[in-house]
């Protein structure tokens, strides 16, 4: 193997091909069966992507193409690529070969975040450069795997768990993460409703509301919704009732603003998107002091004898 070159094409052997990094791909029985039809029907159409460890193959990409070509008749053998990586640039090419067109799951890229933040010594904002993200998505990916609890973990690494709702159980300690998870199996709960249910409990003083809510989620999240609305107060004017509506969407709108800058929300943003929206951000916040400051006078003038 040492003569083989960075680039070069060969025929592997399937038996000499090891999958050491199969632990950062999860193994879907329904693709690799649709796999082993293409290959079946065409052939390989695309090589696989390896690196050399002690002159020994190690397979970067193309785990679903080994698989079904192991399970298949006719087949001893796959025409592979060699790249030059070390460990660090190994797992950046598992992310990188799979940006385009064909995309690893969220579990997946957490899995590669973790292994070179904890396994290979990256800092987060090293880990970010490498795989050419932002830092919060970086942080958002590892807090999936170190922030939820090991039910949540399974469930997700399962696939009962999607990981829009796995994000949401991360906003939880993880001491209160299997009682939310046990409600949204119970209760069969969508991803919009498991985010209200989070959001009551973090705003719950007492355990009895946090009791109530994760007894009747969809009793509490009407009850939440409803307390939202704003009818005729008989004890405001005309105009005292317009001012009420609009501080109560205005509240509702900055509380929304509040937590998506808060969390990780943000970190869902392209470069490009933060260059066109940066304008609006700072007129936010030119806007948001000015209103403060008009606030605070407002609320010295009400106390006013």
């Amino acid at each position: 193997m040492s003569d083989w070159t960075a680039e070069e094409f060969r025929a592997l052997p399937l038996e000499e091909i090891d999958e050491r990094y199969a632990r950062y791909r999860l193994s879907v029985l329904e693709a690799e069966e649709t796999m082993a039809r293409s290959l079946r029907r065409y052939g390989q159409i695309s090589p696989l992507v390896v690196c050399l460890r002690e002159e020994v193959p190690v397979l970067i990409d193309g785990f679903k193409r080994l698989r079904a070509a192991r399970g298949l008749q006719g087949f001893s053998s796959l025409s592979a690529r060699r790249i030059e990586a070390d460990e660090r640039g190994a797992k950046a090419a598992m992310y990188g070969l799979n940006r385009i067109g064909r995309h690893l799951g969220e579990l997946e890229e957490a899995w590669l975040v973790q292994a070179l933040v904890r396994e290979d010594g990256l800092s987060q904002v090293e880990v970010a450069l490498l795989l050419g993200r932002h830092k919060s998505w970086v942080c958002r990916r590892l807090a999936m795997m170190e922030k939820l609890c090991p039910a949540a973990q399974e469930d997700l690494r399962l696939g009962l768990l999607s990981p829009t709702m796995a994000r949401q159980l991360t906003r939880l300690p993880a001491g209160n993460q299997q009682e939310v998870l046990e409600t949204g199996r119970r209760d069969s709960l969508t991803a919009a409703e498991l985010r209200g249910v989070v959001d009551l409990l973090l705003a719950s003083g007492t355990r009895e509301k946090a009791a109530f809510v994760l007894e009747k989620p969809r009793a509490a999240l009407r009850e939440s919704q409803a307390g939202e609305v704003r009818g005729w107060d008989p004890r405001l004017s005309t105009a005292g009732n317009r001012v009420s509506r609009q501080l109560a969407m205005l509240l509702d709108q900055l509380a929304r603003m509040a937590n998506w800058l808060r969390h990780q929300g943000r970190g869902d943003l392209a470069m490009c998107d933060r260059s066109v929206l940066e304008p609006a951000f700072v007129r936010l916040a030119a806007e948001a002091r000015m209103v403060a400051e008009l606030t605070e006078d407002f609320v010295k003038e009400i106390h006013l004898p």
